[in-house]
């Protein structure tokens, strides 16, 4: 005799599963749970437009005060346009660190700790990088109180050349030979600035030496003549000629003329040349160094 064994609907493993699925989308489809669901997700809706729009004005204002700073520092006299610009940058990041720990606020995450995570970050940054941060402050400081500018010839931090450019970190210089050197803001501002170029006008100082016997009023007048040929020799202040010293082989005669700083090392170099030759031309004698070695003869004893 055959028997079958059959399964009643709604029993087994598959029955199973179908009764749970049934049951969970039955409480799924609760009016309440869909109440609840469509309060939640309208709550982040909101929150989320909200912080959008929080986001976008905080963006906006960052901008408009970093081009108000910019411009009211681009406006100083004796504030150079880099600085403008690292001043807004500055301002703009700091309202947007405020405009992202504001929107993170907005949904619900604790920003204290956040804060404090990131002062510590920027500590252990600024300790790492102290070096790096102290010729940036070197950098403001340059820019700000300017004590030489592009194109000025200047010997700072070692180094003698035009400047070329300057920015946060470091200044570049190009040495008379034309050979590009960079030297750190820091380097610059630790030690002393000599500006060649800070002043409208340079004194040149060429000493000439004349034998002891030659006549020094001569020499002098000589000396005086080739000056006033030269236009570029200012009239006030007037040159300056005078007996600088009695050296070992030469009477020293210092000439000091006053000249646009432009024209410093051209009538360095034409004035030098120009004495020579007219002190050879009036038979005046430039020595050379000379020793006198004088002898004495012992008596041989008898």
């Amino acid at each position: 005799m055959l028997t079958t064994n059959s399964t009643p609907t709604g029993s087994g493993p598959v029955g199973n599963t179908i009764e749970e699925a049934q049951s969970w989308l039955g409480n799924f489809l609760r009016p309440e749970t869909i109440s609840s669901m469509t309060e939640t997700a309208i709550g982040w809706g909101l929150k989320a437009v909200g912080a959008l729009i929080v986001f976008a004005i905080g963006v906006w204002i960052a901008g408009r005060l970093r081009n108000a700073v910019t411009s009211a520092v681009e406006r100083a006299p004796n504030l150079d346009v880099t600085l403008a610009r690292f001043f807004g940058s500055i301002v703009y990041w700091l309202v947007f660190a405020f405009v992202v720990i504001a929107v993170l606020s907005m949904f619900g995450i604790q920003t204290t700790g956040l804060a404090a995570v990131i002062g510590a970050a920027g500590l252990a940054i600024g300790l790492a990088l102290q070096g790096t941060l102290s010729h940036v402050a070197s950098g403001v400081m340059l820019l700000a109180f300017r004590p030489f500018k592009y194109g000025d010839f200047v010997e700072a931090g070692g180094v003698s050349g035009t400047v070329k450019g300057i920015n946060l970190f470091t200044t570049e210089l190009a040495t008379p030979d034309n050979k590009k050197v960079i030297v750190p803001n820091g380097d610059i501002y630790s030690t002393s600035i000599t500006n060649y170029s800070a002043y409208d006008t340079r004194r040149v100082d060429i000493v000439m030496g004349i034998s002891y016997d030659d006549d020094i009023d001569k020499a002098m007048a000589t000396l005086r003549g080739e000056i006033a040929k030269d236009d570029r020799v200012l009239a006030d202040p007037e040159p300056f000629l005078a007996v600088k010293e009695l050296g070992d082989s030469s009477v020293n005669i210092v000439c000091r003329m006053w000249v646009a700083k432009d024209n410093f090392w051209p009538v360095t170099f034409d004035l030098t040349k120009a004495f020579k030759q007219a002190l050879d031309r009036d038979d005046i004698t430039i020595p050379f160094p000379t020793r006198t070695i004088y002898t004495h003869e012992v008596a041989k004893s008898t």
